[in-house]
Order: structure tokens, then sequence, then C-alpha cells
């Protein structure tokens, strides 16, 4: 049996804390000259000209209807998250909605298959953290991600060997011009590496407004990739279940990765490149010590925290920009820097190591 949603668009959760929308929820208003510090894991200083925060699909529905999306257009409107994966080089001339529903549910399949779905305003970790309290197993090893559910299959984010796309099943999203429904099978999201439709053709033109993932309450935990296995050993654990994978990943990630609340950064600004396998050949033979990982077909990916730390970048520092101590792939805001700041540090990582390897390294991080 497959799960069903309900019309209104969202899966509904059974809460002993939930109350009427009438009575939690105000009417969606639009607000002038918002600060954005505090919507974006950077903490750019900057404002929107407009914002307005949707907690249900009535809020989206008065949006649309009432005429004051359309106002601003496809490109005069943002749709924001938890704002882990952007950088504001500038005020927002146009309005933000930050989407701020919640809600998790379980649909329960046979055997050991769960469908779970979550609220695309749901924290990404605290999601994650549900899921294995609950015993379902295949997301944790995408603990401690900043982020939102919401955004994740846009950037169809993934860490230590497991991509979003691996245990997606399905979403719900509000077309922005007739606030219809519509539900994205797994094929219809065309994901690719930190890719999918709503990064290309349908950017801007759907708000994400529920997630449904396929987990299985029996699953094998992967531990093969990056450092898990070494900190489970640390950890004396033999035989790992999905709670201490989960723990062994955000062992790790504290240990690499600055928290974003003290001090300002978006998780890896640049993709891992995928280059074919004859290019990646001839780079080992000038570069031996290249760290690379098979792709699809004969592709294979590049390691580009490695390809920057080369070239000199880790630990970098120019005022008030600079690239993390213990991990390259991290530009960060030590206090007061300008998003243009950060983005002019950004072109010159990119421009050292396509000199150095002949490599383009492509950004992570969405631009505004």
């Amino acid at each position: 049996m497959q799960p069903q949603a309900a019309k209104n668009g969202l899966y509904p959760v059974q809460s002993p804390f939930q109350l009427p929308i009438s009575l939690c929820q105000p009417m969606f208003t639009i607000i002038e000259n918002v600060s954005l510090r505090a919507y974006n894991s950077f903490h750019m200083d900057v404002k929107s000209r407009y914002y307005a925060e949707v907690k249900s699909t009535e809020d989206v529905h008065e949006a649309i209807e009432s005429g004051k999306l359309a106002k601003f257009g496809e490109n005069g409107h943002l749709i924001l998250g938890g704002g882990s994966n952007i950088l504001f080089t500038r005020d927002y001339d146009g309005l933000v909605l930050r989407v701020s529903n919640k809600g998790i549910e379980s649909h329960f399949e046979e055997h050991d298959t769960v469908f779970v779905t979550a609220s695309a305003g749901e924290n990404w970790h605290g999601f994650v953290t549900w899921c294995v309290d609950h015993g379902y197993g295949g997301l944790e090893n995408l603990s401690l991600i900043p982020g939102n559910v919401g955004s994740c299959p846009i950037q169809n984010i993934g860490a230590y060997g497991v991509e979003v796309k691996d245990c997606f099943h399905s979403l719900e999203a509000i077309d922005l011009k007739t606030g219809e429904v519509r539900v994205f099978s797994k094929e219809e999201c065309r994901f690719d590496y930190r890719d999918s439709i709503f990064k290309q053709e349908l950017k801007g033109k759907y708000i994400i407004w529920s997630v449904t993932f396929k987990l299985n309450r029996n699953a094998q935990v992967q531990i093969e990739y990056g450092a898990i296995k070494q900190e489970l050993s640390d950890l004396e654990i033999d035989y790992p279940g999905i709670s201490d994978v989960s723990q062994a990943v955000i062992n790790i990630r504290h240990s690499k990765l600055p928290d974003p609340e003290k001090l300002g950064n978006a998780g890896s600004f640049f993709k891992n490149p995928v280059v074919d396998l004859k290019f990646a050949g001839k780079l080992k033979e000038s570069f031996p010590n290249l760290v690379s990982y098979p792709a699809n077909g004969d592709k294979v990916k590049l390691a580009a925290g490695w390809l920057i730390e080369q070239c000199g970048w880790k630990g970098f520092r120019d005022g008030y920009v600079g690239v993390h101590e213990s991990q390259a792939l991290i530009l960060v805001n030590y206090g007061n820097a300008k998003g243009s700041e950060l983005l002019t540090l950004a072109h010159k990582i990119q421009n050292s190591v396509y000199d150095r390897f002949g490599v383009k390294l492509e950004m992570e991080v969405n631009i505004i």
C-alpha cells in the first residue's frame, strides 16, 4: 500500500500539542525590510524588501489568489528554507517566502518497509534523529547536515556514501502560479549529483511542501565510506546499528566541520568535480596522491577539498573571510564578512585549482 496524500497537500500528523490552524497561525502577512541574518547560515547581514512566512497551504493559496506573489514574478521571489545553502551578496529586492510548516508521520507497508513523510519546514537533522529513534534506517549517514527537509531533494544532499535519492519515494509541491498540488516521483525529480529538476527548469516555480521517504526497520548499515568504520572502531562498536552509525557521523562532522551557529558557513562550498576516467588517469600520473572515487560509468569523482588544499588555501584568512582550518571545502565568515567578499575568494580558489589541475570547480552554494 502506497501512502496517500490528504486533499490539502499535507500528510496529517497526530499530535497532542497540535492546535487548530485558526488558533495557532496568523493570517498570511507580508512585512517590509526584514533582516535575513538569522535566516542564512553564513549570517550575512542583508535585508529582504518583502518577507513572509508560510505555515499552511492556506498561506500559499492566499499569496497566489491575492496576487501578492504574481506581483513579484518568477524572478522576484525567493523560497527560503533553512538558509544553509545560500550566499547573499546583496539585499534582496523582492519577496522572500520562508517555508515553516511542521509535521512528521509514518505510513507502514508490509514486512520491514516504512514510508515516512516530513513537512518541508522540519529541521533535517531533527528529522533524521526522529527516524533513527524510531528504528527506521536509511538516512543515518546524513546526520547533522544543516538545513530543512524541503531543501534536501532540491540539492539531493549526500554524505558518507548515501544520497537523499537512495531513500526518496516522492514529494508534494505547490505550483506557485496555479496553487495546484503536484506529486513528484523519484524519476520525475531527475536526481543527479547535488542536482535535481528543482535546480533547473522548475527552479522557483514550486514550493516543496512535504517529502516522503521509503525506509527500513531492518536496514543494512553502510559504514565503508570515509571515516565511519574507524570511528566505530574507536567507539569499540563491533556490530553497529543505525543509531551507532548516526552517532559516528555526528562525531566525525563535529571534529572536522564548523558549527554554523558559531562560525558562519554553508558546509561544502564546491561540488566534488566528476571527470572522465582517461583525464583522471593523466592527473594521477602527475599527482600520484590524487584523491578520487569511482563514479557512474567511466567517470571519476575527484575530492575538491584535496584539490583546494594542494593549492594552499586550507586555513587561509583575509579579514573576515577565509577557508576553514580543518576542511578546505568550507568557506567561512569570521564575523562581519560581506557576501561579495566570500564570492571573490571563491573565484580565486576556482582559478587556482584550474590553473594547477585543469579542473573546473562548480559552486554548490546558491549565489544571490
